[in-house]
């Protein structure tokens, strides 16, 4: 078992930020989103691991929409950051 969420960078079109944002929290437990950086639309997500198939397929439709870009899994910062739990 993981004991630690995917990570996720992407950026979100500032005008659907609002939408995209309301539609992952509407799904219980789906993630964790954050903004890095305000003024590019760069959005950070944790997810659970046995959610990670159906945040795939939301992000999967968001881009298609336009509504996201540059989906990255990556390694989880705050593991490399060597934060403490």
């Amino acid at each position: 078992m993981q004991k630690h969420c995917n990570y996720y960078q992407a950026r979100i079109a500032r005008p659907q930020t609002l939408g995209v944002v309301s539609i992952l929290k509407s799904f219980d437990h789906l993630c964790f989103d954050r903004t890095l950086d305000a003024s590019t639309g760069l959005f950070e997500f944790f997810v659970p691991e046995s959610q990670e198939p159906l945040f795939l397929k939301l992000m999967a439709y968001f881009e298609k929409e336009g509504s996201i870009s540059g989906l990255q899994k990556m390694p989880n910062r705050l593991l490399q950051s060597g934060a403490t739990f």
